[in-house]
C-alpha cells in the first residue's frame, strides 16, 4: 500500500554515512501536559539503519496518581493499579533506547516526560539525539494540510486503528518514518537531528493518588491559570511575523490551546529571546502560537478576522533558536 507514495531506496553506495545506524520510534501517553505529569503507557518500535523494522515493545505504567484524560487516552485508575511502576520498567525501556536515535511526533514532549521518569528514578535515558517527524515532513515539503500524526499517515496510506493507544501510535509512526526516511535518503537530505540532555530537574508538587478519576479533583482540561506579571519588553513592535523570515525581538506572541511544554516554561522562553509575551490578540499581535488552529478559540477566531500568522509550538520551538535582534536605533 505504501509503494506508490515511497521514494525508492537508494542504493548501499548512495545511502548517506552520516545517517544513524538505528532508531527507536517512541510515543508515550501521559496523565498530562505539565513538568509534574506521567507517563502512563510507552511503546518503542526499534527500526534499522533503513528504517526496516526489528521488533516492538509495550507497557502499561502505574503513574501513582490521578491518569489524567482518560477520555483521551483510555487508561482508567482500575486499569493502571496493578501496572508496574516507572522504575521497574526502566532498565528494559532503557535498552531499547540504548544506542539509537529517539524519534517521535513532537518529539521534544516524549523525550522530556521520558528524560523526567528517569531523573525520578535517579537514572539517565540512554538517548543522545532525537528526530521529530514533524520537523522532518516540513524539510520534505510534504504536502500536509496539518502536522497531525493522522495528516502524516494518511499521506504514506497509514491505516490507523487506536489513536492515543501508545502502541498503535508507535506502529503508525513507524510506518510512516520509513518511506520518510528513504525519500531523505534519495534526495540526501540532512535530517533534522537534535542534541538529548539528561533532565535534572522536575516539578514533584503534590499531586492526586491514583484511584482518583478525571472529573473528581484530579486533571481538567484548560483549568484556570493565573496570569504572571511579567516585565514591560524593551524593544518597540516591529510588526507581523512573516513566514520564511525570522522572529524579531519586540514581536507580540500570543498562545491558545494546549501546548506539550508547560505554558509558563514556553512564555519565558518567548520573554527570554526578547519577544512581548500577550495574554490576548489583537490586530498589533505578531503570531499566534497554537496546535489545533481549526478550534474555535477566540484567540483563533481574531486571528482568523486579523490575518493574524499562525504557527504551531514545534515550528515556533524552531523560530525560538534564531530570534533576529532589535533595531540599533531602537
Amino acid at each position: 500500500m505504501l509503494e506508490d507514495r515511497t521514494t525508492a531506496a537508494p542504493s548501499a553506495t548512495a545511502w548517506p554515512a552520516a545517517y544513524p545506524q538505528g532508531y527507536a520510534v517512541v510515543d508515550v501517553e501521559t496523565t498530562g501536559l505539565a513538568r509534574d505529569d506521567r507517563i502512563i503507557s510507552a511503546a518503542v518500535y526499534r527500526l534499522d539503519a533503513r528504517g526496516e523494522v526489528e521488533d516492538h515493545w509495550y507497557t502499561l505504567v502505574n503513574p501513582e496518581r490521578d491518569p489524567g484524560p482518560v477520555w483521551i487516552h483510555g487508561l482508567t485508575s482500575e486499569v493502571l493499579r496493578d501496572a508496574p511502576l516507572f522504575p521497574d520498567v526502566a532498565e528494559e525501556f532503557a535498552a531499547r533506547l540504548d544506542g539509537r536515535v529517539l524519534v517521535a511526533h513532537n518529539a521534544v514532549f516524549d523525550w522530556q516526560m521520558i528524560a523526567r521518569e528517569y531523573a525520578r528514578a535517579r537514572r539517565e535515558a540512554p538517548v543522545r539525539q532525537r528526530l521529530c517527524t514533524i520537523a522532518l515532513s516540513k524539510a520534505l515539503d510534504l504536502p500536509l494540510p496539518n502536522h497531525k500524526l493522522e495528516s502524516l499517515a494518511a499521506h504514506f496510506g497509514v491505516v490507523q486503528q487506536r489513536a492515543h493507544h501508545a502502541l498503535d501510535d508507535a506502529r503508525v509512526l513507524a510506518e510512516a518514518f520509513r518511506p520518510s526516511l528513504l525519500a531523505a535518503a534519495a534526495g540526501g537530505l540532512r535530517l533534522p537531528l537534535h542534541e538529548c540532555l539528561p533532565l535534572t530537574e522536575w516539578s514533584d508538587r503534590p499531586s492526586p493518588r491514583i484511584g482518583q478519576q478525571a472529573g473528581y479533583g484530579g486533571y481538567r482540561p484548560n483549568s484556570w491559570r493565573p496570569a504572571r506579571k511579567r516585565p514591560a519588553c524593551p524593544y518597540p513592535n516591529p510588526g507581523r511575523y512573516e513566514e520564511g523570515k525570522r522572529l524579531k525581538q519586540g514581536m507580540r506572541v500570543a498562545f491558545s490551546g494546549d501546548t506539550s511544554i508547560e505554558r509558563d516554561l514556553l512564555e519565558d522562553r518567548a520573554v527570554e529571546a526578547g519577544l512581548h509575551v500577550a495574554t490576548s490578540l489583537s490586530r498589533l499581535t505578531s503570531l499566534l502560537v497554537t496546535n489545533d488552529p481549526d478550534s474555535g478559540t477566540s484567540k483563533v477566531v481574531k486571528a482568523r478576522q486579523f490575518g493574524t500568522p499562525v504557527v504551531d509550538e514545534a515550528a515556533f520551538g524552531q523560530l525560538l533558536a534564531d530570534v533576529e535582534p532589535a533595531d540599533a536605533k531602537a
